[in-house]
């Protein structure tokens, strides 16, 4: 609306201006109209005045009725509400120098990676592109921002004899059927922790996997896999539905990618801090702590 009203104002001044006249009045317009409300027909459109947590809890919940899982929401809001504390200012106010110099001071701060600061990149010009196509804003200040170039990395993988070292190194039947099937489909840890009995068919040596962004596929596992995954179920003395339980507490476990990433973070810190055998006591305790000591035994031999 006020686009439209800053070139209807151009064009009816473009007969008695020159054209250096017209494109300094249409800076000047930008900079008055932007903060007034611009009513047509009796219909008032969105004040600029709307505070920037009310236009970012908007923003958020458009993200939701889009699809967006709650984890990407989540981070969605708290990236642009750092923003909002490190460089308070309304919305309105925010230039693309204001979001170069935030991004260049992050990574400077935060030694991040060209990968963080281009995914913070694309929220700020989801968010600002939002602001834009609902009137909050004339345009976008992340529009004349370009995508960050990021290198590409050879991912290390492990080879046939770490795989067999692993499998050699197990003392559960739990431990082998976990490491021939990440081996033998490529599944995420995160995917595998959510599968549930249900999910696997036998028969047909596939199980369904619900992964990134609640989408769901099918993935296959060889035969081994299925005789050690057989194995391990026909060894269980629980009726808890998820494929893998905790040795200790096989019906407490809770099968969710967070608490999983929660505990490779602890193997680590332990691993670097204290003794390999701190992790090699949990192993007993808690799934995936007796798989993650195998490999990392093996590594640091």
């Amino acid at each position: 609306m006020k686009e439209k009203l800053i070139q209807e104002i151009s064009t009816a001044m473009a007969e008695v201006l020159s054209f250096e006249q017209v494109a300094h009045l249409n800076s000047v317009l930008l900079q008055v109209i932007s903060q007034y409300t611009i009513t047509e027909d009796g219909e008032t459109l969105h004040e600029n005045a709307v505070s920037n947590d009310r236009l970012l809890d908007i923003f958020l919940s458009a993200k939701q009725v889009e699809g967006c899982t709650t984890p990407t929401i989540k981070y969605y809001g708290s990236t642009i509400r750092q923003l909002f504390k490190k460089m308070p200012k309304k919305v309105t106010d925010y230039t693309t120098e204001d979001i170069r110099a935030y991004l260049a001071v992050f990574q400077r701060k935060n030694k991040s990676s060209r990968v963080t600061i281009d995914n913070i990149r694309r929220i700020f010009s989801s968010f600002f592109a939002w602001l834009e196509e609902e009137d909050y804003i004339i345009k976008s200040p992340v529009r004349r921002i370009h995508k960050v170039k990021t290198g590409t990395q050879v991912k290390e993988v492990l080879s046939d004899e770490n795989i067999e070292q692993l499998r050699d190194s197990c003392t559960e039947i739990r431990d082998l059927a976990i490491i021939d099937l990440l081996a033998s489909t490529g599944m995420r840890v995160g995917e595998l922790v959510k599968l549930n009995r249900e999910d696997i068919n036998f028969n047909e040596r596939e199980c369904i996997v619900f992964g990134k962004g609640n989408k769901e596929r099918i993935v296959y596992f060889n035969a081994r896999a299925k005789i050690h995954l057989q194995q391990y179920l026909a060894s269980r003395k629980d009726r808890n539905k998820a494929l893998f339980v905790s040795l200790a507490k096989p019906r407490a476990w809770k099968h969710s990618c967070a608490n999983l990433a929660a505990r490779l973070r602890l193997c680590v810190f332990i691993l670097i801090s204290f003794d390999v055998h701190w992790l090699q006591w949990l192993s007993t305790k808690v799934l995936f702590f007796d798989y993650i000591y195998l490999y990392a035994k093996i590594y640091y031999e």
